[in-house]
């Protein structure tokens, strides 16, 4: 009777390289667009947001799968936000979004065949989340553009759940009178 060689528990370090390419890639393609997204707003600059988010995903690299796998989201998101105010913090301060740079970064794909009605819509919506505070616009985008739960939000913005839950229950409600007043000003 031969005796099987023993087992390696801890794969080699090709192994470990391919399996950390592949967590990182399928990262990359599922976060990416949010991530820029999240990081434009942040900076204020689409090139700088990419480099933000490029730098997100070089730390990444580093860290090994399974340490942020049940965390995935919410630890690319963090670490993208303290680069994007370590970037804010060297600059002194963000620059404003020229006059419809917000959508070229937003829109990756367009949607083919959409109605102009509704683009018209996201546009307003857009500017009356625009005109919240900046604490409240990230709360809510996180939560509405990005899915996070409050729980998350926390985290990535280490305010506390309540206070994210306030910020996002304001960010509504004046979301929707501002959306009354401009709707019964447009009939």
């Amino acid at each position: 009777m031969r005796s099987q060689p023993p087992v390696n528990p801890d794969p080699s370090p090709s192994t470990r390289t391919h399996e950390n390419a592949a967590f990182v890639r399928i990262a990359v393609e599922q976060y990416q667009a949010p991530l820029l997204r999240y990081a434009a707003r942040l900076v204020g600059d689409p090139d700088r947001a990419r480099d933000v988010v490029q730098d997100t995903f070089v730390r990444l690299m580093a860290q090994p799968p399974a340490a942020v796998d049940s965390h995935l989201a919410e630890w690319l998101f963090t670490v993208c936000r303290n680069r994007a105010f370590d970037i804010h913090r060297k600059e002194g301060r963000m620059k404003q979004f020229a006059e419809g740079a917000v959508e070229r970064v937003a829109a990756v794909d367009p949607r083919p065949g959409a109605a102009l009605e509704a683009e018209e819509t996201q546009a307003a919506v857009l500017r009356l989340i625009d005109r919240l505070p900046v604490n409240q616009q990230e709360v809510i985008r996180l939560k509405f553009q990005n899915g996070f739960s409050y729980k998350e939000i926390s985290r990535i913005t280490e305010l506390s759940v309540s206070n994210v839950g306030f910020l996002i229950h304001t960010a509504i409600k004046t979301l929707r009178r501002e959306w009354t007043v401009e709707t019964q000003g447009a009939e």
